[in-house]
This record gives C-alpha cells, structure tokens and sequence, in this order.
C-alpha cells in the first residue's frame, strides 16, 4: 500500500515537478535541459499580451468571485426556509449544475446570451435617440456571467452544508434577546458562516481563474490566460510557458497559505474554575 501510495504521488507531482524545472531550462527544449537560467521569466513578465491576459483573468475571477460568493451565500440562506421536499429539488438541481461537462454549460452559455442579445439589441435600437445605439456581445461580462453562474452553485453548497450544520438554538437565543433579523445575521450566523464563504470564494476565484472551456465559447475577442496559454502550446510548448505555469502554481500555493493562515482554528480561552495548588 504505501508504494502504491507513492507511486500515486508520483503520477500526480511528477509531471509538475518538471513543468517547474524545465521553466529554468538556458535553451528552448521542452524535453532537454540545457543549463539553469532565469531568462524565461523575464521574457514572459515582459510579455505585453501575457501580462494583459493575466490582469484580465484576474479581474474576471475577482469580480465573478465575488458575486458567487455574495449570492450563493444568500441562495442557502432562503434555502434552509424551504420546506423538505422543495429543498431536495433545488438541492438535485444544484448538483445537476456542478455534475454537468464544462463543455456543455460553454455551449448553453452561448447560445443563451446570443438568444438575449438578438432580443435586446434591436429593443435598444428603437428606444436609443441616436443613430450609434450600443450593443451588447461576448466579453468580459458574458465570462463573469458564466463564471458567476456556475460558481454560485458551488458556494451555494458549501455554505448550505456549513449553515445545516448550525444549531437552531443560538438563533432562538439571539431572537429571544430582542436582537433584529439582521442582527442575528451579523452577529450570530455570519461569524460562524464566514470561513464556509471565504473557502466558496477561494474556490470559485480558483476555477474561475483557471478555466478554459467554458470562457473560450463566451469570451469573444477577449483573451484569458488559459485561452492565451492553449494559442501558445498549439505552436509549440517553450520554457516561457513553463515559466508561467510555475508562477501561477506559485500564487496558487500562496492563496492556500493565505487562506489557511486566515481560517486557523483558534482555541476558544475556556473559563476555567480556580486551580488548587
């Protein structure tokens, strides 16, 4: 079992393991190391496009991270006050969201906001008193759309699941103190709610920052940096690739330490009766 174990870690972190090292390869080979350098970083943080894809990945997982977080939060809220039944049919839907293929919610995505746009561009024509109406289309609001969307399901379950597991009786005590539904919201509930939603939004941030399928249908002219890293591998893997796969696996680590330094478990001080000597 153990070199069963250790031969699972290895199929996992070995490929990466490579990916970081070939990222400090002095040549262009993607399979011989020629020597140590860290040339390939500074050709990729000098890289105009791959800096822009990667300031317009990160506002888009931000923004679309933030919203998840804010409405999946609210959406398992008004699910507890659901009776039995209900609540196992939006429970079925909610899985169905997150079991569903990327490839297929890029493909309804798509259609869905190309349907609306027909519709409602030509409303905006006939109401707008110029003759150069806007017009909405793909962009940075159909991918935070998607990537909101999907998310919100993810967080929806994680704060479910966390809120379920609350006991009605310090919502009781807090009403029976005279405290106000949103006082007993953000004095009671969200303290203990508060790192299920920090841990949807790292995850919602994380998918949103790396996903590829789902913004290649809905992005338009738009580049991400996963779509801008598939246009650069079809021409070829380079250390400049590796060099960027390195950074982000870097910030990733980093988020995670981040994340684990700000949900630490602290021990509550316990009131302790007097000692004897």
């Amino acid at each position: 079992m153990r070199a069963l174990l250790l031969a699972v870690y290895a199929f996992l972190y070995a490929p990466i393991a490579l990916v970081v090292l070939f990222s400090f390869n002095s040549g262009r080979s993607a399979s011989q190391f020629d020597g140590f350098s860290f040339q390939w970083y500074g050709r990729a943080l000098s890289n105009a496009f791959l800096i822009e894809a990667l300031l317009n990945s990160v506002v888009i997982a931000l923004t679309s991270a933030t919203l998840a977080a804010v409405f999946g939060t609210m959406a398992a809220m008004g699910l507890q006050r659901l009776g039995p039944r209900t609540r196992t049919l939006f429970d079925g839907l909610l899985a169905a969201a997150i079991v569903v293929p990327g490839v297929v919610i890029g493909i309804a995505t798509l259609v869905a906001l190309v349907t609306l746009f027909g519709f409602v561009n030509p409303l905006i024509a006939s109401l707008w008193p110029d003759e150069s109406p806007p017009r909405l289309g793909l962009g940075f609001g159909s991918i935070i759309a998607a990537h909101g969307l999907f998310s919100m399901a993810l967080v929806t379950m994680i704060v479910k699941a966390r809120i379920a597991g609350l006991g009605r009786d310090i919502v009781e005590a807090s009403a029976d103190l005279y405290a106000t539904p949103l006082t007993t919201f953000r004095e009671v509930v969200l303290p203990q709610i508060l790192p299920s939603i920090l841990a949807g939004f790292l995850l919602a941030f994380t998918f949103s920052f790396d996903d590829f399928i789902i913004a290649f249908f809905v992005a338009g002219s738009n580049t991400t940096l996963p779509i801008y890293v598939f246009a650069s591998i079809r021409r070829g893997v380079t250390p400049e690739i590796n060099a960027v796969a390195t950074m982000v696996l870097v910030a990733s680590l980093l988020l995670i330490v981040v994340a684990r330094f700000l949900l630490r478990e602290r021990q509550p001080a316990q009131a302790l009766g007097p000692q004897a000597p």
